[in-house]
């Protein structure tokens, strides 16, 4: 992108407080050549996140979470949503340092070893949240239970799957959120190195 290629002519923040929502007034430079008219868009702006599945490649299992969603609430016959450990980069924190810390408070779990992924972006059109995703090596004996911070009003559920059986819940569409969907995927696909190298 070269300098000129976005010409910002206004930015108001609408609203500001966990999350703030900006409004741009912006002109693009167009494929055909030139800018194109002034647009009016809203920018949801969002702390970055970090996301990890937890697998143990001894037993061949990853652990998922399930938690209520208030974005399911009326799209989705369950808000409550078997996902990945999770959190957002909200403070002076690498994302490696987010994804251990989240792991112990979620899951109760510690992560010996991290694989990246990828990082994308869940919603460009509206939000400039980005997301580093991981595989974290664990040690799957004695997980479960109820996790989460009670003062953030975490109240979240601990699942040990054979990863055969959340690729399943894949397919099925029980399992509907594009980190978890990504993660086991990739993990499906590199299953024999992440194996090979963590066994």
């Amino acid at each position: 992108m070269q300098q000129d290629d976005v010409e910002i002519i206004e930015r108001e923040t609408c609203f500001s407080g966990f999350y703030q929502l900006d409004r741009l007034q912006l002109r693009h430079r167009q494929f055909a050549g030139g800018m194109g008219p002034q647009l009016s868009r809203e920018l949801f702006v969002r702390h970055d996140a970090v996301c990890v599945l937890p697998y143990d490649p001894q037993h061949d299992v990853v652990v998922l979470i399930e938690q209520f969603r208030i974005g399911a609430l009326e799209k989705s016959t369950n808000p409550w949503l078997l996902e990945l450990v999770a959190g957002l980069i909200d403070k002076d924190e690498q994302p490696e340092e987010v994804a251990r810390r989240e792991a112990v408070e979620e899951a109760n779990l510690t992560l010996s070893s991290l694989w990246p992924i990828t990082q994308y972006y869940p919603s460009p059109g509206g939000s400039d949240e980005r997301v580093h995703l991981f595989v974290g090596r664990c040690d799957s004996q004695g997980a479960g239970g109820v996790h989460g911070l009670a003062e953030e009003g975490e109240d979240i559920r601990v699942h040990v799957w054979p990863l055969e059986d959340a690729l399943d819940a894949v397919k099925d569409g029980r399992i509907d959120n594009a980190a978890s969907i990504i993660a086991l995927q990739w993990l499906a696909l590199n299953r024999a190195e992440v194996r090979g190298l963590w066994s």
